[in-house]
Parts: structure tokens; sequence; C-alpha cells
């Protein structure tokens, strides 16, 4: 079974062109009024910001910006099938890390500059087993594949 799409893009690299993409998304929609609750409070960093992406999970100019980043780091490793995997898990570690620094921090406090919030926390996870996985799932067929 070939790993290429008839676009000649592998599964994983439609998969992380995705997962960037919502990356992008979201750290403009971050930006914009509306779909930023008050978004009239939002910071640079820190927890102060009581700025809420979709009436939900905190950000910041700092977490907005992130996303952004995180989004074309995606496409820029999406070119070839070993970087998306790499992004994939990588980025899905990244993730996990965030969570577990979520939950350890008072977000109440100046450790939580990014800043999150227990929604965030949630999705970071969620993030993380995903992405992990389905790295994981394509470093396999792609291995078998060979």
């Amino acid at each position: 079974m070939s790993m290429q799409s008839t676009r000649g893009r592998a599964p994983v690299q439609i998969v992380t062109m995705v997962v960037s993409l919502v990356f992008v998304l979201v750290g403009l929609l971050g930006f914009v009024p509306g779909i930023t609750t008050g978004f009239d409070s939002m910071t640079f960093a820190g927890h102060h910001s009581e700025a809420l992406l979709l009436g939900v999970f905190e950000v910041s100019v700092l977490h907005n910006i992130v996303h952004l980043l995180f989004g074309i780091v995606g496409f820029l490793m999406m070119r070839t099938v070993s970087g998306a995997i790499t992004y994939l898990v990588i980025g899905g570690a990244i993730y996990l890390v965030l969570w577990i620094y979520g939950l350890l921090i008072d977000l109440d406090s100046s450790a939580n500059f990014v800043p999150v919030n227990d929604a965030d926390n949630w999705l970071h996870l969620v993030l993380a087993v995903g992405m992990i996985g389905l790295g994981a799932l394509f470093a396999r067929s792609a291995k078998t594949a060979q």
C-alpha cells in the first residue's frame, strides 16, 4: 500500500497540514473581538488576561502568537513525511508538558504567564494524546510501507 495520496502528499502530511491550519486559525481567532470575549481585557501575557477564546479558553497576545507559530512550524515540517511525523510526536509531547505544567502551577500566580485555565489544560491533554497517537500511527505505517 502506497503512502502517497493522489496529490503527491502522504496522509500524515495532510493530517499535519490540517492540524497546522487549526493552530493558525485559533491564533488568528484569538485576536477577533466577539469570538474572543473580554477582548478589551487581553494582556500581552500573564494570568490577568480575562479574554476567552469562544468564551472558554483563556488567551493573551502571547498565547495567540504561540498558536500562530506552532501552526507555521507545522506547515514547514509537513513538507516531508518524517518532518510531519516529528511535528505530531514532538508537538504532542510539548502539549503533554503544557498539560502537566498547567496542573502543577497556581493558575492565579505569575507562573501562569501564557495564560491557561482549566479548559486550556484539558484541551492540552486531548491535543497531546491526539498528536502523539497520530504521529505514532503514521510512523508505524511509514515503517511498514518501506
